[in-house]
């Protein structure tokens, strides 16, 4: 049976579910330090949460809370908080890399091979292989001449 759910410091937002509340054999429920907001549900294992296990959460209100809600007031998170993970990661700038490796070599293919054979190209490809050829010949020697 499940006892402790610990959602903590998952990025959670929204409201918390109603459905929550018939969960009657919670002991232990943490939601703090996520984006939640609206109504803390009541139902009989949320009325012995502490204030604890919502920190963090400024768009919530209602009990155990001391931020008390109204009907008319739908508290709502700020605008300026911004969901980002905890280690700076951020995919705008893994998108941004992606998306200019893509243009550059999409524009130098095309530059290389609308301009026809291009000799810098063919020539350097040419030299790396002469160079594996005669590195092979002469392992090859080598190897040979220790064993006799």
């Amino acid at each position: 049976m499940l006892e402790s759910l610990d959602l903590s410091s998952n990025k959670l937002s929204g409201r918390i579910p109603q459905e929550l509340t018939s969960l009657t054999f919670l002991e232990v429920l943490n939601l703090s330090q996520n984006h939640l907001i609206g109504f803390i549900p009541q139902g009989s294992q949320f009325q012995t949460f502490g204030n604890d296990s919502y920190y963090r959460n400024p768009g919530l209100c209602g009990f155990p809370l001391s931020k008390r809600c109204t009907t008319d007031e739908i508290p709502y998170p700020s605008q300026e908080i911004e969901v980002k993970f905890d280690s700076g990661f951020d995919w705008k700038i893994t998108l941004m890399g992606y998306g200019c490796g893509l243009v550059i070599g999409l524009s130098l293919g095309c530059l290389i091979f609308v301009s026809g054979k291009p000799e810098w190209l063919v020539w350097i490809i040419d030299k790396n292989i002469h160079k594996k050829i005669v590195r092979n010949k002469r392992s090859t020697r080598g190897r040979g001449a220790r064993i006799s």
